[in-house]
């Protein structure tokens, strides 16, 4: 063996063998030239890369549970988490989630990058079989004794024996581009639901709150009004009427920004669908406040990063540089190319299939690298640096995925006992209210009082509304974070950590 690799060190030699008259010559003679060139291959062939070492420990259970998830007491739930959206009940959001999911932009960049890793490993895969082209001429000459025509066709064909693994080593990373490529689609899609349903909160948050302040604004009027009227009549001061005319001067200035949030609101819903920003809402919010989803159990750790389209990719794109690695490692050994040729010339076209004019070739080469500088043992360990690289993208991408459920948990918590609270202080709020319009009416309180409650009650209204609205998207950044329901069809799964 010793031997045979050290000629693998020699030149190239491509001997020729013309067979007009005995094909069985070329034949015997090309399977003296292959048997060396075999056992070859199987002394150098490459063993498969082994998975990664990763340094992440996936925990058994997430820490920031604190009963931010309502589970089911008997087992889980029948809710669909992989279409989410609609276990909501609104209909206006699944109508804006389905609408985004089949035209946004980023959704067809993406399936175009499918499309196109999708070619190129149907090229990688061409590239292992022979090639075949075919090609006809004609030539005419003139010298002083004459002109001379001749006509010709031809069969070429060319396949390089893939001896040691390198152009299958091709088609294993263009297979694994292509399966990160789909998640990566995946996860565009997930992320998209969780956008949507962000902007439109937004928009539900930016209305609900500009009607409470048209409702504040309608009643601060009454309140100028009245109190214009008891300075006519003596029974106040002009310092209260002025106090009621900036108290309803700021509310219209709350007005005017609340218009502006909720058409901006529009316009980043209708991005996110498509569609151009000044377009008519494709359907209006709901007016009723958005609602916890029904009890469903919460993926374990291990079972969320097996979802997670990003770490899935993260996962084959180490595969396509660990076979980037070897087919770079193979690049560096002999390769063994067969050509072949069918070529029939004759002077005129009916005489091209006369038997004499054909001529039949068969050649076999072998090129080995004798000296390139360390170009090739540099592209080697390009590819593994590119490997180490792929091996800590994949580990950021398990470390985010179980940050991105805990924030969520923790904050879905957080935002739970906020919407509670501010819905116990609206209740106070809007009854101070009742209570201060009535005794002000009466006369048995002053318009600064008054003027206080109604203050009370918009700013407690609105940060409820705000509060419901952000909990809503701490939902849909949970399910996100959990893959949307994404499940792996054809794609490996995660690999477990290395001991």
């Amino acid at each position: 063996m010793t031997d045979t690799r050290q000629q693998c060190t020699g030149g190239t030699m491509a001997p020729t063998m013309t067979t007009p008259t005995h094909p069985m010559t070329a034949r015997r003679r090309l399977t003296w030239l292959a048997v060396p060139m075999l056992a070859l291959a199987g002394c150098a062939s490459a063993p498969p890369a082994p998975g990664p070492v990763l340094s992440v420990e996936t925990p058994t259970a997430w820490t920031a549970l604190d009963g931010a998830v309502p589970v089911p007491p008997d087992g889980p739930s029948a809710w669909d988490v992989a279409r989410w959206w609609e276990g909501l009940g609104d209909a206006a959001l699944t109508a804006w989630v389905q609408a985004a999911l089949q035209t946004n932009t980023d959704v067809r960049a993406a399936q175009a990058a499918l499309a196109q890793a999708r070619a190129v490993r149907e090229a990688a895969q061409a590239a292992t079989w022979p090639s075949v082209d075919a090609s006809v001429g004609a030539r005419q000459a003139r010298t002083q004794a004459g002109g001379a025509h001749a006509v010709s066709a031809g069969l070429d064909a060319q396949w390089e024996l893939d001896l040691w693994g390198r152009r299958n080593a091709a088609v294993q990373a263009s297979e694994a581009d292509e399966r990160a490529t789909a998640a990566s689609l995946a996860w565009t899609r997930v992320s998209l639901a969780a956008e949507v349903a962000a902007a439109y909160w937004d928009l539900w948050s930016a209305q609900q709150r500009l009607q409470t302040a048209q409702q504040s604004l309608a009643a601060q009027t009454d309140s100028v009004q009245l109190t214009q009227w008891r300075v006519q009549a003596g029974l106040s001061a002009q310092q209260d009427l002025d106090s009621a005319r900036a108290n309803l001067e700021q509310t219209r200035a709350s007005v005017a920004a609340l218009h502006a949030s909720a058409r901006q609101a529009l316009h980043a819903l209708n991005l996110l669908a498509g569609r151009p920003a000044g377009a008519a809402p494709l359907a209006q919010p709901a007016e009723r406040a958005p609602e916890p989803p029904p009890a469903w159990t919460l993926p374990v750790p291990a079972d969320t990063l097996r979802q997670r389209p990003d770490v899935a990719a993260a996962w084959a794109r180490w595969q396509a540089a660990a076979a980037r690695v070897a087919q770079a490692d193979a690049a560096r050994l002999p390769t063994l190319t067969l050509t072949g040729s069918l070529s029939w010339q004759a002077p005129r076209v009916s005489e091209l299939l006369d038997p004499a004019a054909l001529t039949r070739a068969l050649v076999a080469s072998v090129a080995a690298p004798l000296f390139d500088a360390g170009q090739r043992q540099a592209q080697v360990r390009q590819q593994q640096a590119a490997l180490e690289q792929a091996r800590a993208a994949l580990e950021g991408a398990l470390l985010a995925a179980l940050r991105d459920v805990e924030n969520a948990l923790v904050a879905i918590a957080s935002d739970r006992a906020r919407v509670q609270h501010l819905l116990a202080a609206e209740e106070a709020a809007a009854a101070a209210l009742q209570q201060a319009t009535l005794r002000h009416r009466a006369g048995l309180t002053d318009l600064r009082t008054l003027l206080d409650a109604q203050r009370s009650w918009l700013a407690v209204r609105s940060e409820r509304i705000a509060a419901q609205a952000q909990w809503a998207t701490d939902h849909a950044r949970l399910f996100k974070a959990l893959g949307g329901g994404w499940q792996p069809a054809d794609t490996d799964p995660v690999p477990e950590r290395s001991r």
